[in-house]
């Protein structure tokens, strides 16, 4: 899919989202997207991993849980709109997903390969469409969004948080990988 939602399919709270990805093919663009993440993110150590920024932010590993655990809904989303199910898609509470998940509990290398497999999952699912799925309508958390918009939103989601933690995870002045 090469052609970019236009602004109706989607509510303006994604519009940055949309406006983070580079033209081009959006599955190749989700494919080596992932890796750039990953890469930047596997030399990390645990401790490391439960860093903040600042008092109340979530750690690296929360970022990465919430990154993956917003795929997994949006991929849902998608599916249930591409094959045409009528039903009003929930929202979702990220804190209190956050909260109950205990990412800092779970090891680097588990996340990380986590969400490599849940892109991968979602890369087959977007294979699997066909051209009219893309254009089709859905509600999710009460707003109208089409298919091909999730699938971007997807995309801008992991480059909007890979953006968060270069800038004032990494580029702390506190952090340290090791």
């Amino acid at each position: 899919m090469n052609k970019r939602p236009e602004q109706n399919e989607y509510a303006s709270y994604y519009e940055g989202y949309i406006r983070m990805i580079p033209e081009g093919n959006l599955e190749q663009i989700l494919k080596e997207q992932v890796k750039d993440t990953l890469y930047l993110l596997n030399h990390l150590s645990e401790t490391a991993g439960e860093f903040r920024y600042a008092e109340g932010k979530w750690s690296i590993k929360e970022v990465i849980g919430h990154v993956v655990d917003t795929e997994r809904i949006m991929a849902y989303r998608l599916l249930s709109i591409a094959r045409g199910d009528a039903v009003q898609l929930p929202g979702y509470d990220e804190n209190a997903y956050v909260a109950q998940a205990n990412f800092d509990g779970e090891k680097m290398e588990d996340l990380l390969q986590n969400m490599f497999v849940v892109r991968e999952g979602t890369l087959l699912l977007l294979k699997s469409l066909k051209e009219k799925d893309w254009l089709r309508w859905g509600t999710a958390n009460q707003l109208d969004v089409t298919v091909r918009a999730i699938a971007c939103i997807i995309a801008g989601h992991e480059l909007h948080h890979r953006k968060i933690l270069k800038e004032r995870y990494l580029g702390a002045k506190e952090f340290s990988a090791g």
